[in-house]
């Protein structure tokens, strides 16, 4: 694919660049809680502006249903890219409209302009291909070229990721290019011991990627809500904790394919449990209490793993040359059940490995828990992106910018 570095050669003064960011942060109320995703357009955004392009950046925030919601106005994103970028940022309100073509009508070289959120209209996220090159077409009238460089949305078939690209000349932008550039290490000529962590909550989620991951890694670890599962398979009580029944035929045949494969697949031996779930927004005190993975409590609900199994996942990436780690050990958003995300992350930081933080949750976890983000080798914005490129399947977005 040609990157932002070939566009840049060729000058963009005066020309309106499409800037296809991911801006869907996470707010509180209007407040944003996590500004990674921002920071993570910025160089893109800064290397276009100074070479005097007339920026339009362009993302989705959460999920509206093809309608303007103020619940769901990149307003925030907007006042936080101009406080990052040091300069005003002007805002549409609208995407396609009057106010949009006024907006970036008024831009003059160099400047940054944000349009309101693209899945407030229908078309954007339409499974009628008709609908969605018509919204599509409509963008593509604000604009001369088009940067693609919100990774978090390349898994998507949607207009402004898809369908406009074919539109006008296409590039990647340098978060793009960096997240493909750091995926195809897990994939090709892979540095081993190969170590992949799994977290999160269900099972179902992972399926694609264990699959898949069977083939390449050398050692996989499990924790989160998705271990009870596996738990269950081996035909441990596990509570009341998170179980998806229905996924455990699968899951008895993972284990049974990497047995014969030889790659070691490591469960918790020990977690916290309790009879009740955590207050998160109160972060009240819990009463947890650890017992071996295999005597869970009938009453009791498993929230994180336990003091061993932080040792043994910690043993068993030591000697590991590349780690990919998508999905939380436990509800790391309440202090009391955050130590086992908090474990993997430090021995991520102590791994002389190349270590790839799979986005989602636990690229949320690395900055709430405190942890430098240069201390990792990468930092994904993409966690369900990331996952599907792991699948070997086609990233739609990603297709486009290749055409």
């Amino acid at each position: 694919m040609k990157t932002i570095d070939t566009l840049l050669e060729q000058g963009v003064d005066g020309k309106r660049v499409f800037v296809r960011a991911d801006l869907n942060v996470p707010l509180d109320g209007t407040a944003i809680t996590d500004d990674g995703r921002i920071r993570a357009v910025l160089p893109t955004i800064e290397a276009l502006a100074r070479a005097g392009a007339k920026v339009v950046v362009a993302s989705h925030l959460g999920r509206p249903k093809g309608a303007p919601d103020p619940a769901f106005s990149l307003r925030p994103a907007a006042a936080r890219l101009a406080e990052l970028l040091g300069a005003p940022v002007a805002f549409a309100g609208d995407t396609i409209g009057s106010e949009a073509h006024d907006v970036v009508g008024g831009l003059r070289a160099g400047q940054v302009a944000v349009l309101e959120n693209l899945r407030f209209n229908a078309g954007e996220t339409s499974k009628d291909d008709a609908e969605r090159a018509e919204f599509a077409s409509r963008l593509a009238a604000l604009a001369d070229v088009y940067v693609g460089d919100g990774f978090g949305a390349v898994h998507r078939r949607h207009a402004s990721v898809f369908d406009l690209p074919k539109l006008l000349p296409a590039y990647a932008g340098h978060l793009i290019a960096t997240e493909v550039g750091v995926l195809r290490k897990l994939t090709d000529d892979v540095a081993r011991p190969y170590v992949v962590v799994l977290g999160g909550a269900k099972v179902s989620d992972k399926l694609g990627v264990i699959d898949h991951l069977l083939e390449k890694a050398d050692r996989i670890l499990v924790g989160g809500g998705m271990a009870y599962t596996f738990l269950k398979a081996k035909g441990h009580e596990v509570g009341v904790s998170l179980l998806q029944e229905d996924q455990i035929p699968a899951v008895l045949d993972y284990l049974d394919r990497a047995e014969k494969r030889g790659v070691e697949f490591v469960l918790p031996v020990d977690v916290l449990v309790s009879t009740e779930f955590p207050d998160l927004k109160t972060k009240a005190p819990a009463d947890p209490a650890t017992v071996a993975a295999d005597a869970i409590p009938a009453d009791q609900e498993g929230l994180d793993i336990g003091p061993r199994t932080r040792e043994l996942y910690a043993s068993k990436l030591a000697d590991a040359a590349t780690v990919f780690w998508n999905g939380p050990m436990g509800v790391f958003e309440h202090p009391d059940y955050a130590q086992g995300t908090k474990a993997v992350a430090q021995a991520l930081v102590d791994s002389p490995a190349f270590t790839v933080v799979g986005g989602g949750d636990s690229a949320a976890a690395v900055r709430i828990l405190g942890f430098d983000e240069n201390a990792f080798g990468h930092i994904s914005t993409g966690g369900g992106a990331s996952l599907e490129y792991l699948e070997g399947k086609t990233l739609p977005g990603l297709a486009a910018l290749e055409d």
